[in-house]
């Protein structure tokens, strides 16, 4: 059962007490309870060299460089995602409804999603920085 009440399966299925030791603690509770990193702490938040960013819990390839935008919302904000990789699902935790965002592969917690992107997409996936993780793309020497 999900934090919701509805089953959720996935290909990457991993008891708490797995998740909390593979993920560490501040890890584990942004992306197996859904917490929040404060706004402007996150060490991807300014990243601007080129790679992809992938789910922390089972590294699946979420976004790319590419797609990465400076919202000015305090966390990395992304304006499409790897075709397959996220799943929507709605979030009623707070007064007004957001569309929370979710890897499609562990059910990770990564963040939202909200429509008011700047780009043609008209998307802003807003991303904790502890739910995913940077390579940098390699360039040719």
């Amino acid at each position: 059962m999900s934090r919701y009440g509805e089953p959720m399966s996935f290909a990457v299925n991993k008891s708490d007490e797995q998740w909390r030791d593979q993920l560490g603690l501040a890890r584990y509770q942004i992306l197996r309870e859904a917490a929040t990193e404060a706004p402007f702490t996150g060490s991807l938040l300014n990243v601007s060299t080129e790679g992809e960013y992938s789910c922390g819990g089972c590294g699946q390839v979420l976004f790319r460089s590419e797609q990465k935008f400076d919202s000015h919302c305090g966390w990395p904000s992304f304006d499409a995602c790897a075709p397959g990789s996220i799943i929507e699902r709605p979030d009623h935790s707070l007064a007004r409804v957001r569309t929370e965002i979710l890897c499609s592969r562990c059910g990770g917690h990564l963040g939202h999603v909200f429509d008011d992107g700047p780009t043609p997409s008209g998307l802003r996936y807003c991303v904790n920085s502890l739910a995913v993780d940077f390579a940098a793309r390699e360039t040719g020497a």
